[in-house]
């Protein structure tokens, strides 16, 4: 499998997509619908965004299957499944907030994180033109900067976290940030989830962890994590998942995971 064209391919697809959603974004936004929450919205931009990334995706390799938030799954009759974000943090994007991207990645086998091997993934930020992108085996980068998770000195860990939509978990989520904070220098709450493993495969983040996350949420970030050396975790299966989803350099991560609970 030549992980390295799968990446060239994404790499292609998600600016054309980021230009898609910046263009929309300047013209103004239109929510579309709300989805597991009120809060939790879609706009015209995710739809039309993920159905120039699924055209892009069958014209290219059409036996390859497609996961994506916006229009579902779909079985291919190849080993590949694209995984697809069209827009990872749709609420900072309905306010202006330049803080979003474009996910894609590629996975090989059945797709589901458990079980799934990453091969390639990219995530682009539109909004400030930069464009991380992982190969497996072949190592982390941002345009020609290869990435490296970082060390944690003595002040603690600089860690992204998230909260989901549901006001049921807010108070357990809340708890978990008072169990957490010990053990960082501070806490970033940035609203979107593969730019936040994109940061900590960047070393712009000691760390990352988060309740409720979707497979396209960490498909292409999980990938960048692992190829710069950090470490990522979750469940259930011991993967990145609904129940909770951990990623952090070395020094960091076990900390995390024992403060957690994972």
């Amino acid at each position: 499998m030549d992980a390295a064209a799968l990446a060239d391919l994404a790499l292609d697809i998600a600016r054309e997509a980021g230009r898609l959603a910046r263009t929309r974004r300047e013209e103004g936004v239109a929510i579309a619908a709300t989805k597991s929450a009120l809060a939790d919205i879609v706009t015209e931009a995710d739809r039309e965004v993920e159905a120039l990334i699924r055209a892009r995706l069958a014209a290219e390799r059409p036996d390859d299957g497609f996961l994506g938030e916006e229009s579902g799954a779909e079985r291919g009759t190849s080993d590949i499944t694209w995984v697809v974000d069209p827009i990872d943090g749709t609420v900072n994007y309905a306010y202006g907030m330049p803080h979003y991207a474009v996910s894609i990645a590629a996975v090989s086998g059945d797709p589901t994180p458990p079980t799934w091997t990453a091969l390639a993934g990219v995530v682009h930020n539109p909004a400030v033109d930069e464009t991380f992108h992982a190969i497996r085996g072949g190592g982390a980068w941002l345009g020609e900067h290869r990435l490296s998770a970082s060390s944690v000195g003595e002040a603690g860990g600089l860690v992204a976290t998230g909260f989901g939509y549901d006001p049921k978990h807010h108070a357990e989520d809340l708890a978990r940030v008072a169990a957490v904070m010990p053990l960082l220098r501070d806490l970033r709450r940035a609203g979107a989830a593969s730019l936040d493993l994109a940061y900590v495969a960047a070393g712009r983040l000691d760390g990352y962890f988060e309740r409720g996350l979707h497979p396209w949420d960490h498909a292409a970030g999980g990938l960048l994590v692992a190829e710069a050396g950090g470490l990522i975790t979750g469940a259930p299966g011991g993967a990145p998942g609904r129940e909770m989803t951990i990623a952090a350099g070395p020094e960091l991560f076990e900390r995390l995971v024992a403060t957690i609970g994972v």
